[in-house]
């Protein structure tokens, strides 16, 4: 029996799941973080909450018999990554990163690429008055110093105090349409949106509603990979590197 554990949350998990449940051979646990209420959950076995640390996560795989851990956390998962990393080489047993591609500008983007969030909050004030935030509502006390601006904030959950003084929260979960986000901007009368580059299909209408308006937008730019871990981009990518790595996946 191949056992594969998927540290999940995104829809390249969940579809990983989907593709491995049911394999002859092969059994799939898919790790959710228990940051979101009410998840999506994926197909199969669910471990949901954290492990203890990189430790933690070394001693679950061991007791567990997990053969390979393909990491598919969002691409902003950075401390979950860095710990499926260390995790990995103590247990020894291989890991994959699986990484959706990020957004890429065209024409009549009006993008403006930051390394931080704290860096998003200083161009702010140059922009405009009235901000349509869509980075999460853990990422509301960065901006909470901006008392001359509004904040539009969209997220799954609602978010907890510091938060800036002025403003709106939209409780949703994309995905979004085009025509939907052309019709929320203009209704609270947005001049700018701030994003992380989190890329895939299911938020990028927002991005080409900027484009149709002609609003800046700011991009925080994604952690790097670690160095020396194998990494893909798609689901179909993933399921080859498992075949030709441990087999059975296919």
């Amino acid at each position: 029996m191949l056992n594969i554990l998927v540290l999940g949350g995104t829809d390249e998990a969940r579809r990983l799941a989907a593709a491995l449940a049911g394999r002859a051979g092969t059994h799939v646990v898919s790790s959710l973080a228990g940051r979101v209420r009410d998840p999506k959950l994926p197909v199969g076995e669910v471990h949901e909450g954290g492990f203890g640390g990189p430790g933690g996560l070394a001693t679950w795989i061991g007791e567990r018999g997990i053969d390979v851990v393909v990491d598919a956390t969002h691409p902003f998962a950075a401390r979950m990554t860095a710990s499926a990393v260390e995790a990995t080489g103590r247990a020894g047993v291989p890991l994959l990163i699986l990484r959706r591609p990020g957004w890429q500008a065209a024409s009549g983007d009006d993008w403006r690429w930051v390394p931080s969030l704290a860096a998003a909050a200083e161009l702010l004030p140059a922009l405009g008055q009235r901000v349509f935030l869509t980075t999460g509502r853990r990422s509301l006390p960065v901006f909470a110093g901006l008392d001359g601006l509004w904040f539009l904030a969209r997220s799954v959950d609602p978010p907890e105090p510091p938060a800036p003084r002025h403003l709106e929260v939209l409780l949703s979960r994309g995905p979004f349409t085009v025509q939907g986000e052309l019709a929320l901007m203009r209704h609270y009368r947005v001049d700018m949106l701030v994003t992380k580059d989190s890329g895939g299909e299911m938020t990028t209408a927002k991005l080409l509603a900027a484009r149709e308006l002609g609003l800046p937008v700011v991009i925080v730019r994604r952690p790097p990979h670690p160095g020396g871990v194998p990494s893909v981009e798609t689901v179909e990518e993933a399921l080859t590197w498992l075949e030709s790595t441990v087999g059975h996946a296919g």
